[in-house]
């Protein structure tokens, strides 16, 4: 009986502030970490692997954090645990003593997305599968099981969640087929970082046309001067049929994002990202009110299914950007897929971070064969960086996702990566400290 022997947590993190990728203006220096988990078992050719996601400073906390939620798994044979993927998980999140810290938020949530994310790739390895065909096989009854309910079924019950996907069932080999042949569609963000000179943003967008896009995301929330002139910038290189999106990160209140929106608007952007605060559900929907018909768009930040509950609710948003490694993993990014399926919010999901592109298209490939069955609407980010430093790393062609083949969550870092990035004694952190103490010593 093979058994879960241990577990490693590393703290991965990659230099990307260094050239100001994933800069932007609530975030200008993001070093794009990982807290890695590893799920070791006694068969050598069968492991589990998860992470969440960080800019950097904090990520030895996440680490920490789900070295305590990931300790129950040892000693546990692996068929039990994969065999029972919703009461794994509502054990995990059961613990009242860690729940305090939380509950369902901040660093223990994101702790216990990188562990369950561990267990999903280790019962889609298991299985011999990619997860995106794990769960598109899973029965109506089996997806409704591991999914949480809990605090949501004034929004959508369980019965609700089974007839939607029942509906769907019949055609889910239709739909791969399609996929199959077409990809599924993405957007890119890698043109647009805020830190990049105008002739760099030229450049990126003209190669994104280039590489067949259709959507391009851009930047914004420092200077209005600058917006402007940077969205005139991508407008002259991608046209007018394509479409232009704009991302604040959470920078302004309010009214200000009302204002700055709206003095954009002559671009025609698609929507507004993370317009205000992620907490503020009625703030959103002020925003949202107000500069209709540009689309308002969250989700990066959405702590948990409540939120998102709300979201839903108030009519506050038009495009619902969920997250691999903030929500607690499969287990509730069901939910809310479910709830934005009867509320009839797109699905667009966040990928701008290391290793997220390779999560979201199994989200997104499920989404259509199995929930929504429509693409209308939905395109899924993708950021071109750092995908060398996964063994099966997600593949866009023509400004589409090809379906992952290879079994598991598309989670694994090569080990030589894992050593390199080690915050701070991998090769690559122990040579730019000792590079800075020699600089000390030579300017005292």
């Amino acid at each position: 009986m093979t058994t879960i022997t241990g577990v490693r947590v590393s703290d991965v993190r990659f230099p990307t502030s260094d050239e100001l990728h994933g800069s932007d203006a609530m975030n200008k220096d993001g070093d794009y970490s990982a807290a890695y988990v590893e799920l070791i078992t006694d068969d050598p050719h069968l492991s589990g692997y998860g992470f969440t996601f960080t800019i950097g400073r904090g990520n030895d906390v996440c680490v920490l954090a789900a070295e305590l939620r990931a300790a129950i798994l040892i000693g546990r044979p692996v068929a039990d645990v994969v065999g029972d993927l919703g009461g794994i998980y509502r054990e995990l999140k059961s613990d009242s003593q860690l729940r305090w810290l939380g509950p369902e938020k901040g660093v223990i949530h994101l702790a216990t997305a990188a562990v369950m994310n561990a267990v999903w790739d280790l019962a889609a390895r298991a299985a011999g599968k990619p997860l995106w065909r794990l769960l598109a096989e899973m029965t109506p009854a089996e997806l409704v099981s591991v999914a949480d309910f809990q605090y949501i079924t004034d929004a959508l019950t369980q019965d609700e969640a089974r007839e939607m996907l029942e509906e769907m069932a019949p055609t889910r080999g239709q739909r791969i087929a399609e996929l199959e042949a077409s990809g599924y569609p993405c957007y890119t963000t890698s043109a647009g970082w805020l830190g990049y000179s105008d002739e760099k943003l030229r450049r990126l967008c003209q190669e994104a046309v280039d590489a067949g896009y259709r959507h391009i995301k851009l930047k914004v929330g420092a200077n209005l001067e600058d917006d402007i002139r940077r969205c005139a910038i991508a407008r002259e290189v991608i046209g007018w049929d394509a479409a232009l999106m704009i991302d604040a990160n959470q920078m302004w209140d309010v009214p200000e994002a009302i204002e700055w929106v709206q003095a954009l608007a002559e671009f025609k952007p698609l929507w507004i990202e993370e317009p205000t605060s992620p907490d503020d559900v009625l703030g959103h929907a002020a925003v949202r009110k107000a500069v209709h018909p540009i689309g308002v768009a969250t989700g990066e930040h959405g702590m948990n299914r409540v939120l998102f509950k709300q979201m839903f609710q108030a009519e506050a948003i038009d495009f619902c950007q969920l997250d691999s490694a903030r929500l607690a993993s499969i287990n509730e990014i069901l939910s809310v897929y479910l709830m934005a399926k009867k509320f009839g919010v797109p699905v667009c999901p966040h990928a701008g971070g290391v290793g997220l592109c390779e999560l979201v298209q199994h989200l997104s490939v499920f989404d259509y064969v199995a929930v929504s069955g429509t693409l209308e609407n939905r395109v899924t980010e993708f950021v071109d960086h750092l995908h060398e430093h996964f063994v099966d790393p997600c593949i866009v062609e023509n400004g589409a996702y090809r379906l992952p083949s290879q079994p598991g969550y598309s989670a694994q870092m090569h080990a030589a990566s894992v050593a390199e990035y080690t915050y701070p004694d991998g090769s690559q952190w122990a040579a730019r400290s000792a590079a800075s103490a020699e600089m000390a010593a030579l300017s005292s």
